[in-house]
């Protein structure tokens, strides 16, 4: 399927700008009878047809984007990730009056048929790609689409998709050089899943700086639920040494680690400090609170509606940074002491 012809083509087309071209097909003064007449005229042979969400913008007709997550439907229920994401795309969409459609599915194929589905019955004008995977071959198929879509991801090349990303490897570093000057030495990290994109950044930069650090790192990749954070916590705890901090890659896996010190008789932070990844209310319902690498989820997940927006619209988006995690020490990391065992 052809990527639609957009209001930039038409403007390069018919030699005049796409504020022009705006006025000529919204039937606006600004431009000469001519002018208009030339516009339409190019607008037509060339099969254009204003999107829903490119309308939307101009306060006209209401449009949609989608989001397919890959993952199953019970994480969603628990998972403040992407509560709070799906809350700020959602607030950003509804200002342009255009709405989100979300969809679960349990692998890319189908992931992919859904975007087939959707572009071509022109349910959606774009599509955001969440949980990129190191080697995705769902940039090649928007691309075959003509789909427009932004990545979740980065920094990195997407086949030409710009993406919105923080800088998780500066986030990470942060983590694991507060841990060395409170003075650990052998830190663990309850990675999430393997092969994503996010995971395999947040890993390399770990290993990198407790290498330069001089501590000893070990990293245990889990799912993200409370079980697999459990079943993690218990083997790096089990470990003889055992670490005496930790870096969680979500904060659902973090206060199921808390739970697995206290059945185990691991004192939280006396015998083993504990970090989690985005910063939710979940971190100061536990005791001791939970120390957190925080960013703006909600802001995130705003920012790549704009993005995404933009991209409908005027044909072209650039790729953007948006805030770094900061790390909020509170009471699960303190120096490292003698651990107790009963």
């Amino acid at each position: 399927m052809a990527r639609r012809p957009t209001m930039t083509d038409i403007a390069r087309k018919a030699g005049v700008s796409k504020g022009a071209v705006s006025y000529a097909l919204n039937n606006q003064p600004g431009v000469s009878d001519d002018t208009r007449t030339r516009v339409l005229a190019i607008a037509e042979a060339m099969g254009y047809t204003p999107n829903s969400a490119a309308r939307a913008l101009n306060n006209a007709e209401v449009g949609a984007i989608g989001l397919v997550i890959c993952r199953p439907a019970t994480i969603l229920g628990v998972e403040p990730f992407f509560m709070e994401l799906i809350s700020g795309i959602s607030g950003e969409l509804s200002a342009r009056s255009v709405s989100l459609n979300v969809q679960v599915v349990a692998d890319h194929a189908a992931e992919i048929e859904i975007y087939r589905r959707w572009w071509g019955g022109r349910h959606v004008d774009g599509v955001l790609i969440a949980d990129v995977r190191v080697d995705d071959r769902r940039f090649g198929a928007v691309r075959q689409l003509g789909l427009p879509a932004v990545a979740h991801a980065g920094p990195g090349d997407f086949g030409g998709l710009p993406s919105v990303w923080s800088d998780d490897a500066a986030s990470v570093t942060e983590a694991a050089e507060y841990l060395a000057a409170l003075g650990h030495r052998r830190i663990a990290r309850i990675g999430g899943l393997p092969g994503l994109l996010h995971t395999e950044i947040r890993t390399k930069a770990f290993h990198a700086a407790c290498e330069r650090l001089d501590v000893e790192a070990l990293t245990v990749n889990a799912d993200y639920t409370a079980p697999d954070g459990r079943r993690a916590t218990r083997r790096v705890l089990s470990m003889n040494p055992a670490p005496t901090a930790i870096i969680y890659d979500n904060d659902i896996m973090a206060v199921a680690g808390m739970a697995v010190a206290k059945e185990m008789d691991v004192a939280v932070p006396d015998d083993v400090s504990m970090i989690a990844w985005d910063d939710s209310t979940l971190c100061n319902l536990v005791h001791p609170p939970l120390t957190a690498l925080r960013r703006d989820v909600a802001g995130y997940g705003a920012l790549a509606a704009r993005t995404l927006a933009k991209l409908i619209s005027e044909g072209h988006a650039d790729s953007a940074q948006h805030d770094t995690a900061y790390l909020v020490a509170r009471g699960s990391t303190a120096r490292p002491g003698d651990r107790r065992r009963r």
